[in-house]
């Protein structure tokens, strides 16, 4: 079994370029836009990183999404569920990148799980 570390943070936005804007000249964030996967996604130069979400019904101001380090994501799902929680999202395949799955623990919040296609 791998760590279970944090491996990606997502912050809602209503306009990811101007989010972009203000973490670089606040925190000095390395901030990259992925033309192919229309996402933002920036780099804190410490191996912490993530992306700008846009805001939708289902996505809100201040519903910030961790991602937590994962070997099975269908394992972890069905243990998540197992234990009370309820499956946001599946198993999805990221393009050319690995897969994630969302999940609500029992108090509602949304944790977020990430297979690496690339480790290393």
């Amino acid at each position: 079994m791998t760590k279970r570390n944090i491996v990606h943070i997502e912050i809602p936005a209503s306009d990811n370029a101007k989010a972009g804007e203000f973490y670089n000249q606040l925190f000095g964030w390395d901030i990259q836009h992925d033309a192919e996967l229309d996402y933002t996604m920036w780099d804190a130069g410490d191996g912490s990183g993530g992306g700008f979400t846009s805001l939708s019904e289902e996505v809100k101001p201040g519903d910030v999404l961790v991602y937590v380090n994962s070997d099975d994501i269908d394992a972890d799902l069905k243990l998540a569920e197992a234990l009370g929680g309820t499956i946001v999202y599946p198993k999805t395949e990221i393009p050319n990148t690995g897969w994630f799955g969302v999940f609500k623990d029992p108090t509602g919040n949304a944790i977020g799980i990430y297979t690496n296609m690339n480790p290393g």
